[in-house]
Protein backbone atom coordinates (compact mmCIF):
# COMPACT_ATOMS: atom_id res chain seq x y z
CA UNK A 1 0.00 0.00 0.00
CA UNK A 2 0.93 3.74 -1.13
CA UNK A 3 1.56 6.58 0.89
CA UNK A 4 -1.41 8.01 -0.73
CA UNK A 5 -3.50 5.15 0.30
CA UNK A 6 -2.57 3.47 3.83
CA UNK A 7 -3.90 2.12 7.28
CA UNK A 8 -4.43 4.53 10.23
CA UNK A 9 -5.26 3.43 13.12
CA UNK A 10 -6.97 4.85 16.82
CA UNK A 11 -6.46 3.14 20.23
CA UNK A 12 -8.56 3.25 22.90
CA UNK A 13 -7.74 3.16 26.47
CA UNK A 14 -9.11 3.41 29.75
CA UNK A 15 -5.43 4.68 31.81
CA UNK A 16 -4.83 5.22 35.32
CA UNK A 17 -2.21 6.46 37.22
CA UNK A 18 0.66 3.50 36.68
CA UNK A 19 2.89 4.66 33.89
CA UNK A 20 4.52 1.49 32.86
CA UNK A 21 0.89 0.03 33.00
CA UNK A 22 -0.48 2.05 30.21
CA UNK A 23 3.32 1.95 28.26
CA UNK A 24 2.55 -1.74 28.11
CA UNK A 25 -0.87 -1.54 27.19
CA UNK A 26 0.03 1.34 24.24
CA UNK A 27 2.55 -1.44 23.09
CA UNK A 28 0.42 -4.08 22.95
CA UNK A 29 -2.37 -2.33 21.08
CA UNK A 30 0.31 -0.59 18.41
CA UNK A 31 1.40 -3.78 17.94
CA UNK A 32 -1.95 -5.36 16.86
CA UNK A 33 -2.65 -2.27 15.02
CA UNK A 34 0.48 -3.05 12.65
CA UNK A 35 -1.05 -6.35 12.77
CA UNK A 36 -4.15 -5.19 10.51
CA UNK A 37 -1.49 -3.25 8.15
CA UNK A 38 -1.39 -0.09 10.49
CA UNK A 39 1.19 2.66 9.41
CA UNK A 40 0.06 5.47 11.85
CA UNK A 41 -1.23 4.84 15.21
CA UNK A 42 -2.84 7.54 17.32
CA UNK A 43 -3.61 7.09 21.01
CA UNK A 44 -5.39 9.16 23.07
CA UNK A 45 -4.81 12.24 25.54
CA UNK A 46 -3.32 11.96 28.86
CA UNK A 47 -2.75 7.91 27.88
CA UNK A 48 0.61 7.85 29.36
CA UNK A 49 -0.76 9.13 33.22
CA UNK A 50 -4.39 10.33 34.51
CA UNK A 51 -4.83 10.31 38.21
CA UNK A 52 -5.44 13.15 41.23
CA UNK A 53 -5.10 16.83 39.88
CA UNK A 54 -2.83 17.64 42.68
CA UNK A 55 -0.48 15.03 41.91
CA UNK A 56 0.28 16.00 37.78
CA UNK A 57 3.07 18.30 38.57
CA UNK A 58 4.89 15.06 40.24
CA UNK A 59 4.24 13.15 37.42
CA UNK A 60 4.60 15.47 34.63
CA UNK A 61 8.32 14.74 32.64
CA UNK A 62 10.60 16.41 30.49
CA UNK A 63 10.14 15.88 26.53
CA UNK A 64 12.40 14.10 25.60
CA UNK A 65 12.37 11.56 28.36
CA UNK A 66 12.23 8.30 29.59
CA UNK A 67 8.36 7.92 28.63
CA UNK A 68 8.80 9.51 25.09
CA UNK A 69 12.05 7.60 24.41
CA UNK A 70 10.03 4.39 25.10
CA UNK A 71 7.28 5.08 22.71
CA UNK A 72 9.95 6.52 19.81
CA UNK A 73 11.96 3.13 20.54
CA UNK A 74 8.23 1.60 19.89
CA UNK A 75 7.60 3.58 16.70
CA UNK A 76 11.16 2.88 15.27
CA UNK A 77 10.70 -1.05 16.32
CA UNK A 78 7.48 -1.14 14.64
CA UNK A 79 7.91 1.24 11.94
CA UNK A 80 4.86 3.29 12.09
CA UNK A 81 4.36 6.98 12.80
CA UNK A 82 2.83 7.41 16.25
CA UNK A 83 1.39 9.99 17.78
CA UNK A 84 1.19 10.06 21.49
CA UNK A 85 -1.68 11.78 22.06
CA UNK A 86 -0.49 14.00 25.51
CA UNK A 87 2.27 13.42 28.19
CA UNK A 88 2.13 15.75 31.25
CA UNK A 89 5.37 17.72 30.30
CA UNK A 90 7.50 19.87 32.66
CA UNK A 91 7.15 23.41 32.11
CA UNK A 92 9.80 25.11 34.29
CA UNK A 93 7.17 26.36 36.81
CA UNK A 94 4.46 24.80 39.09
CA UNK A 95 1.91 23.76 36.22
CA UNK A 96 2.43 21.66 33.37
CA UNK A 97 1.65 21.60 29.69
CA UNK A 98 -0.42 18.58 28.11
CA UNK A 99 1.96 17.92 25.19
CA UNK A 100 0.91 15.81 22.30
CA UNK A 101 4.01 14.15 20.52
CA UNK A 102 4.70 12.52 16.92
CA UNK A 103 7.19 9.88 16.59
CA UNK A 104 8.15 8.80 12.59
CA UNK A 105 8.95 5.61 11.46
CA UNK A 106 12.62 5.86 12.90
CA UNK A 107 11.45 6.65 16.36
CA UNK A 108 12.21 10.62 16.01
CA UNK A 109 10.20 13.63 17.70
CA UNK A 110 9.03 15.14 14.19
CA UNK A 111 7.03 17.39 16.40
CA UNK A 112 5.03 18.45 19.91
CA UNK A 113 1.87 20.20 20.15
CA UNK A 114 0.91 21.76 23.73
CA UNK A 115 -2.89 22.02 24.04
CA UNK A 116 -4.06 25.49 23.66
CA UNK A 117 -7.61 25.77 24.73
CA UNK A 118 -8.14 24.63 28.55
CA UNK A 119 -10.97 22.69 29.73
CA UNK A 120 -13.02 24.92 32.41
CA UNK A 121 -16.24 24.08 32.55
CA UNK A 122 -19.11 23.63 35.35
CA UNK A 123 -21.80 21.52 34.44
CA UNK A 124 -23.93 21.34 37.39
CA UNK A 125 -24.58 17.69 38.42
CA UNK A 126 -22.40 16.21 35.60
CA UNK A 127 -19.19 17.54 35.43
CA UNK A 128 -16.24 20.39 36.91
CA UNK A 129 -13.29 20.45 35.72
CA UNK A 130 -10.58 23.35 35.73
CA UNK A 131 -7.84 22.36 33.72
CA UNK A 132 -6.44 25.70 33.77
CA UNK A 133 -5.45 24.88 38.07
CA UNK A 134 -2.45 22.82 37.16
CA UNK A 135 -2.00 23.35 33.72
CA UNK A 136 -0.67 26.00 31.47
CA UNK A 137 -1.70 26.44 27.65
CA UNK A 138 0.23 26.38 24.51
CA UNK A 139 0.27 28.93 21.79
CA UNK A 140 1.33 27.40 18.59
CA UNK A 141 -0.67 25.98 16.05
CA UNK A 142 1.45 22.83 14.91
CA UNK A 143 1.26 20.73 11.60
CA UNK A 144 3.94 18.07 10.54
CA UNK A 145 4.79 17.38 7.31
CA UNK A 146 5.19 13.53 6.76
CA UNK A 147 5.77 10.76 4.18
CA UNK A 148 1.49 9.59 4.85
CA UNK A 149 0.34 13.47 4.50
CA UNK A 150 0.75 16.60 6.53
CA UNK A 151 -0.87 16.04 9.72
CA UNK A 152 -2.20 18.84 12.11
CA UNK A 153 -2.21 18.41 15.76
CA UNK A 154 -5.12 19.42 18.45
CA UNK A 155 -6.00 17.83 21.56
CA UNK A 156 -9.94 17.32 22.48
CA UNK A 157 -11.47 20.12 23.99
CA UNK A 158 -9.32 21.74 20.88
CA UNK A 159 -12.33 20.17 19.09
CA UNK A 160 -14.81 23.44 20.01
CA UNK A 161 -12.87 25.78 18.54
CA UNK A 162 -13.29 25.74 14.78
CA UNK A 163 -10.80 28.35 14.04
CA UNK A 164 -8.22 26.37 14.81
CA UNK A 165 -8.80 23.75 12.37
CA UNK A 166 -9.17 25.98 9.42
CA UNK A 167 -5.62 27.24 10.41
CA UNK A 168 -4.00 23.84 10.68
CA UNK A 169 -6.04 22.95 7.27
CA UNK A 170 -4.79 26.52 5.80
CA UNK A 171 -1.31 25.88 6.93
CA UNK A 172 -1.68 21.91 4.11
CA UNK A 173 -2.94 19.41 7.25
CA UNK A 174 -4.83 16.50 4.97
CA UNK A 175 -5.44 14.55 8.44
CA UNK A 176 -6.06 16.27 12.04
CA UNK A 177 -5.63 14.10 15.15
CA UNK A 178 -7.82 14.66 18.09
CA UNK A 179 -6.81 12.43 20.96
CA UNK A 180 -8.86 13.11 23.73
CA UNK A 181 -10.36 12.51 27.41
CA UNK A 182 -14.18 13.75 26.65
CA UNK A 183 -16.16 13.69 29.75
CA UNK A 184 -19.24 11.44 29.13
CA UNK A 185 -22.21 13.68 29.30
CA UNK A 186 -20.31 16.41 26.61
CA UNK A 187 -19.64 13.60 24.70
CA UNK A 188 -22.79 12.31 24.57
CA UNK A 189 -24.24 15.57 23.45
CA UNK A 190 -21.52 16.38 20.85
CA UNK A 191 -18.80 14.30 20.13
CA UNK A 192 -19.91 12.64 16.91
CA UNK A 193 -21.58 16.17 16.10
CA UNK A 194 -18.12 17.92 16.49
CA UNK A 195 -15.62 15.36 14.97
CA UNK A 196 -17.97 15.26 11.83
CA UNK A 197 -18.26 19.11 11.51
CA UNK A 198 -14.78 19.51 11.62
CA UNK A 199 -14.10 16.77 8.82
CA UNK A 200 -16.61 17.81 6.21
CA UNK A 201 -15.75 21.60 6.86
CA UNK A 202 -11.57 21.25 6.49
CA UNK A 203 -12.79 17.95 4.14
CA UNK A 204 -9.09 16.16 5.68
CA UNK A 205 -9.63 12.74 7.35
CA UNK A 206 -9.96 12.85 11.66
CA UNK A 207 -8.34 10.70 14.38
CA UNK A 208 -10.03 10.70 17.10
CA UNK A 209 -9.10 8.18 19.88
CA UNK A 210 -10.38 8.66 23.19
CA UNK A 211 -10.45 7.34 26.86
CA UNK A 212 -13.24 4.92 28.12
CA UNK A 213 -14.30 4.10 31.33
CA UNK A 214 -14.00 6.13 34.62
CA UNK A 215 -10.56 7.82 35.73
CA UNK A 216 -8.91 7.85 38.67
CA UNK A 217 -10.26 11.12 39.14
CA UNK A 218 -13.66 10.41 39.23
CA UNK A 219 -14.37 11.16 35.82
CA UNK A 220 -16.89 9.35 33.47
CA UNK A 221 -15.05 9.04 30.18
CA UNK A 222 -16.83 8.65 26.60
CA UNK A 223 -15.23 6.56 24.42
CA UNK A 224 -16.77 6.22 21.16
CA UNK A 225 -13.09 6.50 19.30
CA UNK A 226 -13.55 7.55 15.48
CA UNK A 227 -11.50 7.88 12.06
CA UNK A 228 -14.05 10.14 10.05
CA UNK A 229 -12.90 10.36 6.25
CA UNK A 230 -12.91 13.89 4.74
CA UNK A 231 -16.94 13.84 3.57
CA UNK A 232 -17.39 13.19 7.25
CA UNK A 233 -18.42 9.95 6.93
CA UNK A 234 -17.32 7.22 9.87
CA UNK A 235 -15.31 4.68 8.61
CA UNK A 236 -14.78 2.85 12.15
CA UNK A 237 -16.15 3.50 15.34
CA UNK A 238 -14.91 1.76 19.18
CA UNK A 239 -17.41 -0.70 20.74
CA UNK A 240 -17.50 0.31 24.65
CA UNK A 241 -14.06 -1.32 25.90
CA UNK A 242 -10.19 -0.85 25.52
CA UNK A 243 -9.41 -1.76 21.90
CA UNK A 244 -7.83 -0.79 18.57
CA UNK A 245 -10.12 0.62 15.77
CA UNK A 246 -8.73 0.68 12.21
CA UNK A 247 -9.59 2.93 8.89
CA UNK A 248 -7.97 3.34 5.36
CA UNK A 249 -6.54 6.86 4.68
CA UNK A 250 -7.41 7.71 0.76
CA UNK A 251 -5.90 10.82 0.10
CA UNK A 252 -6.42 10.51 -3.82
CA UNK A 253 -9.72 10.15 -2.49
CA UNK A 254 -9.74 13.11 -0.61
CA UNK A 255 -8.37 15.09 -3.45
CA UNK A 256 -11.37 14.30 -5.62
CA UNK A 257 -13.45 15.36 -2.41
CA UNK A 258 -11.92 19.01 -3.03
CA UNK A 259 -11.82 19.01 -6.40
CA UNK A 260 -15.26 18.41 -6.62
CA UNK A 261 -16.57 20.54 -4.04
CA UNK A 262 -13.93 22.95 -3.83
CA UNK A 263 -14.95 24.43 -0.49
CA UNK A 264 -11.31 25.72 0.93
CA UNK A 265 -11.04 27.57 -2.29
CA UNK A 266 -14.32 29.11 -1.79
CA UNK A 267 -12.94 30.52 1.52
CA UNK A 268 -13.09 34.38 2.51
CA UNK A 269 -12.73 35.03 5.83
CA UNK A 270 -9.82 32.72 7.69
CA UNK A 271 -6.62 33.95 4.94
Amino acid sequence: MSTRQYVAAAVQLCAGSDKIANLDKVEAFAAEAVRYGARLVVVPEVFLWRGPRAEEHAAAESIPGPSSNRLGELARRLKIHLLAGSILEESGGPKVFNTSVLFDSHGQIVSRYRKIHLFDVDIPEHVTIRESDTRMGGDAVVTAPTELGVIGMSICYDLRFPELYRQLTMSGAEIIAVPSAFTFPTGAAHWELLLRARAIENQVYVIAPDQIGRSPSGVQDFGNSMIVDPWGTPTARAADREMVICAEIDRDYQDRVRRELPCLVHVKLAR
